[in-house]
Formats: structure tokens, C-alpha cells, sequence
């Protein structure tokens, strides 16, 4: 199988996973993770028709998106990976959408970064460790709606959505569902939910961005 026909395999399955939750398919944006991967894979991924990838890593991405965005003007760039204050700069001339905003130093660090006018970011995600589990990223839930209202009212940040990434042995449902109920409640309108494995569960709990990885290319070594 090749990533173009991994690709369409994916389209097909977000698809039926739309038909069944009664939703338009233009509803849901599929994010290649391209991690750890080559620049070939990105450009089969490109000749495909993919426009929209994430990467974990502010210099993986750096090295390897300069020349695709030349020639793929519409190529949309988000970053789902922790962010540290040091790279935020960078961040910001480098990515379209950062989804893993998630403690008030790294907001405020933004909110400098975003005043500057040669910045490419025009969308912030909060993610919110759904899990509470101490090796992931995220504000956790008990915070999370202060956390947003101060994002939002007072540093004026760009936020339009939430992300989360379930515990593995968790029924994802769960934590879905309590993602998009925070959401609603900040009248936010994307959903980052969703990966390889859960992402027809995530579709039917509301997602607008699913994050597929090893379905599209294959086991990261």
C-alpha cells in the first residue's frame, strides 16, 4: 500500500464515520502526522492531495516544510507537540496552527510573539489533559476553564478550539466528550480529537480535526 492509497483509505473511512454521526464530511479536516518521518513521505502525502500536516518538533519542521511551502502555497502547517517558551518565536513564523497552548507563561510568551507582524500563526488549540496524567502536556480539567477565559479576555489570544490526547487504556469517548462540552461553554468551534486508532470514535463525538499518523505512513521507527 502506498501513503496515496493510505490516504484515500482514510478519507474513505472519515467519510462513513460522517455519514453515520449525520455529519458533513467537509465538517471534519484530516492532519497528517508526519513525525519522525522523511521529506518523501510528506511530498507522496502532497502529491496525494493532502494539504494539512502536524509535527511534533519545531525543528524537525523547520528543516523540512520551507521547500513544500513554495511550491504548496495551501499547505497548512500545525504543531501538536509540547512547546517550550524558548522555541515560541519560531513557532509562530513556522506554523499556521498551534494546538498544545497549555500553562499561562507559554500563553503570555505567545501573546508577545503574536504582537510581532511577520508571524504565520492565525489559530491557537488549548489542550487540556483530560487524563490528569503527570507525563503528558496539558492544563488539566479543573483549570482549564480559567486557563481559557484568561487566554481569551485578557492576552487576546486566537484560540478556537481544544485538543486532547486520551490515556491509552481509557475509553476515548469519555474524555471526548468532556473535551467538547468545555468547548461549547467558550463557544469554541474546533475539536483537535482523535488519532489513528479512535478517530471514527472522535468523528462521532464531534471532532473537526482528527490526527492520523500511522494509518497514513506507517509504524515511526
Amino acid at each position: 500500500m502506498t501513503i496515496a492509497d493510505n490516504l484515500a483509505a482514510v478519507r474513505e473511512t472519515i467519510a462513513t464515520a460522517c455519514g453515520k454521526a449525520g455529519r458533513s464530511v467537509d465538517a471534519v479536516t484530516l492532519l497528517a502526522v508526519a513525525k519522525l518521518k522523511p521529506e518523501s513521505d510528506v511530498a507522496a502525502a502532497l502529491a496525494a492531495g493532502q494539504r494539512v500536516f502536524g509535527e511534533n518538533r519545531v525543528q524537525e519542521a523547520a528543516g523540512k516544510y520551507p521547500g513544500f511551502r513554495e511550491r504548496w502555497p495551501d499547505l497548512e502547517l500545525h504543531l501538536i507537540g509540547p512547546l517550550q517558551t524558548n522555541k515560541a518565536r519560531d513557532a509562530v513564523r513556522l506554523f499556521d496552527v498551534i494546538e498544545t497552548v497549555d500553562r499561562p507563561r507559554l500563553a503570555e510568551v505567545l501573546a508577545a510573539e503574536l504582537k510581532r507582524l511577520d508571524v504565520r500563526t492565525r489559530r491557537l488549540l488549548i489542550q487540556v489533559n483530560t487524563g490528569e496524567e503527570p507525563q503528558k502536556a496539558g492544563v488539566l480539567p479543573a483549570e482549564a476553564d480559567g486557563f481559557i477565559r484568561d487566554c481569551i479576555d485578557r492576552l487576546k489570544l486566537p484560540v478556537t478550539g481544544l485538543m486532547c490526547i486520551p490515556p491509552a487504556d481509557d475509553e476515548p469517548s469519555l474524555h471526548f466528550a468532556l473535551l467538547r462540552e468545555m468547548a461549547k461553554r467558550h463557544g469554541l468551534k474546533e475539536l483537535s480529537i482523535g488519532m489513528s486508532g479512535d478517530f471514527e470514535i472522535a468523528i462521532g463525538q464531534g471532532a473537526t480535526l482528527v490526527r492520523v499518523g500511522t494509518a497514513i505512513f506507517g509504524e515511526r521507527a
